[in-house]
């Protein structure tokens, strides 16, 4: 368990707290990693294989593009679900672009491939980062949903990289660097 400190410009010492030094230094908060880390990857299993075997998502794209188009529309009375209109544009390129075709299945497949390693404990840091990403992504295209709380612990998996994965595959690909 590393004890780090952090001098002041008074030459005092600030040490991390007890409960973060446990959370992401200590290896026997690996167990508390595994439970959220196993929970996260079923959740996007979940989420991701009635997409995987629906055709309009990963055969046409038609079912992104619905999501997409439902997202940037402007409703005369009320909010629309995106609040920022740089994202409305970027959503816009993607639709007049027929993007959907080809990032129908980037999401579909990349929900279950994320939910897999999660679940493996393979490169931990790195797919939460990206399950991250795409729940910011959902979150920005007007889906609360339980995309905050995903991402939310998707940050602290980002956070405890190290000892997330220390029960899974990483304990061993982590060695090969």
């Amino acid at each position: 368990m590393t004890n780090i400190k952090y001098p002041t410009s008074h030459g005092n010492m600030i040490h991390d707290p007890p409960l973060a030094r446990f959370l992401f230094s200590d290896k026997r908060a690996s167990w508390i990693w595994l439970i959220l880390r196993v929970w996260l990857g079923l959740q996007w299993i979940d989420a991701g294989w009635h997409k995987v075997v629906d055709p309009k998502w990963v055969s046409t794209g038609e079912a992104l593009k619905g999501y997409w188009l439902n997202s940037v529309r402007i409703p005369e009375t009320g909010k629309p679900p995106i609040t920022f209109d740089w994202y409305r544009d970027f959503i816009n390129f993607f639709l007049g672009n027929n993007t959907y075709t080809w990032f129908g299945p980037l999401v579909a497949y990349g929900e279950v491939l994320i939910g897999i390693a999660l679940i493996a404990g393979a490169f931990v840091g790195i797919v939460a980062f990206f399950g991250a990403f795409m729940n910011w992504n959902f979150i920005m295209a007007g889906s609360a949903s339980s995309n905050g709380l995903l991402l939310a612990l998707a940050i602290l998996l980002l956070m405890a990289w190290e000892r997330a994965g220390y029960l899974g595959a990483d304990y061993f690909l982590l060695r090969w660097g």
